[in-house]
C-alpha cells in the first residue's frame, strides 16, 4: 500500500508541474472561455467539469493554467486510488499496485484525463466510484451483499453522466452484466437498485431540463456523430490502433486480452465479469460505429470503458516476468515523464531554438502548449467583442483575454459556435464595434462574408501570437463598426 501511496503523490507531482507550466490546449482553453456561469448543462458536455474550472477561478479569482487544472489532478488523484482499492480487494494488492502502475503511465489517463480541463478526469472518477459500489452491493468486496450501496451507485452513475454522455455506455454494460450473471440477476428485485437508478435520473434531470429548453442541441450534436457516410470496413482496427496508441499498445493488447479472457469465463467470475462487460460497448461501439460514420472518431471517446478494465490488467500484470514487466513500467513512465517534463520546459525556456521553424506557417504545436497572451497589448482600442469564425480560435483568444483580464468578450460568426452561440451570441453585438478574425478565410473572403453586416468594414491590425520573441501565428483583423445584423452562413 506504501508503494502505491508514494506512486500516486509521484504521478500527481508531475501532473502539477504539467498543469502549472504550459499553456492550455484547445479544448482546454475553449471551456474556460465559453463558460460564463454556473448553467444546468453546456453545448458540448455536461456541466461537471464546467462547475470545477468556473468554481476554481471563483474561489481564486484567477484563471492560471494550474488554478482551473487544479481540481483535475486532484479527481486523478482520487481515482487511482479508487483503482488500487477495487483492484486489491478483488485480487491483492500486488495487482492492485500494477493497476495503479498502468493507469499512471498510460497517456490518455494519467496527463489529458488526469491534468486537463476536459470532462474525462470527472467521468473516470465517477465511474471509479460507481464500479466500487456496485461491487459493494453485489458482495465482491465485503464477501457479502450490501444493499444500500445501490443508492450510492446510483449517486455515482449519476454524476457520471452529468459529467461525460459516453458514461451511460458503462453504466448500460454493467447493468447487463448483471442481468446475464444467473447469480447476480436477484440484484434486480432489490428495493436498493431501483432507488440508485431514481436517484442517479434526479441527478441527470438538470442536463435534460437544460437540453428541453435548447433545443435538444447537446443530443442532436452528440448523437450526430452517427450519421452515415461511405461504408470503410477497415476503420475499427484504425480506431483501436488509435485507442492503443493513447493508452499505449503494450498495455492496451493485454488489457483487451483480459477483457475476452473475462468474458471467456463467463459469469462464474462474476467481479471480472462485471469489469469486462463495463468496457465492452465502449471498446466495440465506437469502432462499429467508424464503419460507416461521417464523423472522425475521436480514440479517447472509449477511455471510460477502458479505465476499468485496469483492474483486469494488474491482476495479469502481477503474473508476468517480473523483470519484462518492471522494464515496462519504468520504460512506460520514463517516457511520459520526459514528455511532460520536456514540454514544460520547452514552454517555459525555449532551450530548442526555432523549434516552431519545424512546421508550416501557423501551423506549429507549439500553438497548443501556449497561451496566447501576447494578443492582449494589440487589440485597438474601442473595441466592444472579438469575433473567430471558428469555436477553437475563439477559445485560445477568449482565454488569453481572461489571463491578461482584458474584459472584452468573444463570439464565433462561423462553422459550429459551440457553446459560445449561448454565452456570448452574434445578435447580442448588435449596434457595438467588433474586430473580426480573418482566420482560416483570406481577407477578400472575411470581407465577402461580414462587410455587409456592418455600417463600415475596414482592415484591422495583424495579431501575431508570439513564443519567445518568434512569431508562431499572424491572424489579420477588420475593424466592423456599428454592427447592423449578424453574418448570414456561407453557402
Amino acid at each position: 500500500m506504501k508503494a502505491t501511496l508514494w506512486l500516486i503523490a509521484l504521478a500527481t507531482i508531475l501532473r502539477l508541474i504539467f498543469a502549472g507550466y504550459t499553456g492550455l490546449g484547445v479544448d482546454e482553453s475553449y471551456m474556460v472561455a465559453a463558460a460564463h456561469s454556473f448553467d444546468a448543462s453546456y453545448f458540448d458536455h455536461p456541466l461537471v467539469s464546467w462547475w470545477l474550472e468556473l468554481g476554481a477561478r471563483a474561489l481564486t479569482g484567477s484563471a492560471a493554467p494550474l488554478v482551473v487544472r487544479l481540481p483535475f489532478v486532484i479527481l486523478a488523484a482520487i481515482t487511482s486510488w479508487l483503482l488500487f482499492f477495487i483492484t486489491a480487494r478483488l485480487f491483492d494488492e500486488r495487482a492492485g499496485f500494477w493497476a495503479v502502475v498502468a493507469y499512471s503511465v498510460s497517456p490518455v489517463f494519467s496527463l489529458a484525463a488526469g491534468c486537463w480541463v476536459l470532462p474525462d478526469g470527472p467521468v473516470d472518477l465517477a465511474l471509479a466510484a460507481f464500479m466500487l459500489a456496485t461491487l459493494r452491493a453485489t458482495g465482491f468486496i465485503d464477501g457479502k451483499p450490501t444493499p444500500n450501496c445501490w443508492l450510492v451507485a446510483g449517486l455515482f452513475a449519476g454524476l457520471a453522466m452529468i459529467s461525460k454522455y459516453n458514461a451511460v455506455l458503462v453504466i448500460a454494460g454493467v447493468g447487463i452484466g448483471l442481468l446475464l450473471a444467473p447469480q447476480l440477476r436477484a440484484q434486480f428485485r432489490r428495493p436498493q437498485l431501483w432507488l440508485g437508478v431514481l436517484i442517479a435520473l434526479g441527478l441527470t434531470s438538470p442536463l435534460l431540463w437544460w437540453n428541453a429548453h435548447h433545443g435538444w442541441v447537446s443530443l442532436h450534436y452528440q448523437g450526430g456523430r452517427v450519421d452515415g457516410g461511405h461504408l470503410r470496413p477497415y476503420m475499427p482496427f484504425y480506431v483501436w490502433g488509435g485507442e492503443a496508441l493513447f493508452v499505449l499498445p503494450w498495455l492496451w493488447l493485454p488489457m483487451i486480452w483480459a477483457q475476452i479472457r473475462a468474458m471467456r469465463a463467463g459469469p462464474a467470475q462474476a467481479a471480472p465479469w462485471l469489469l469486462a462487460w463495463a468496457g465492452l460497448i465502449p471498446v466495440l461501439l465506437f469502432a462499429v460505429i467508424s464503419i460507416w460514420s461521417s464523423t472522425h472518431i475521436l480514440f479517447h471517446w472509449a477511455a471510460p470503458g477502458e479505465l476499468l478494465l485496469f483492474p483486469l490488467l494488474g491482476a495479469w500484470a502481477r503474473g508476468i516476468s517480473p523483470r519484462l514487466r518492471n522494464t515496462v513500467a519504468v520504460g512506460s513512465g520514463a517516457l511520459l515523464a520526459g514528455a511532460m517534463l520536456f514540454i514544460a520546459a520547452e514552454v517555459q525556456f525555449a532551450f530548442l531554438p526555432h523549434l516552431d521553424r519545424l512546421s508550416k506557417p501557423g501551423r506549429s504545436p507549439l500553438l497548443q502548449a501556449i497561451d496566447w497572451t501576447s494578443i492582449g497589448p494589440q487589440i485597438p482600442p474601442g473595441i466592444d467583442a472579438i469575433a473567430a469564425q471558428r469555436w477553437y480560435d475563439a477559445g485560445k483568444v477568449g482565454y488569453a483575454l481572461a489571463l491578461d483580464h482584458v474584459n472584452i468578450p468573444v463570439t464565433v460568426f462561423a462553422g459550429g459556435p459551440h457553446q459560445f452561440a449561448f454565452s456570448a451570441p452574434p445578435a447580442s453585438f448588435i449596434g457595438k464595434n467588433l474586430l473580426v478574425l480573418s482566420m482560416p478565410w483570406t481577407m477578400e473572403q472575411t470581407a465577402s462574408f461580414c462587410a455587409s453586416s456592418f455600417q463600415s468594414f475596414t482592415p484591422g491590425p495583424v495579431l501575431t501570437v508570439t513564443f519567445h520573441g518568434h512569431v508562431l501565428l499572424a491572424m489579420p483583423t477588420y475593424i466592423g463598426h456599428d454592427m447592423q445584423a449578424v453574418p448570414a452562413p456561407r453557402a
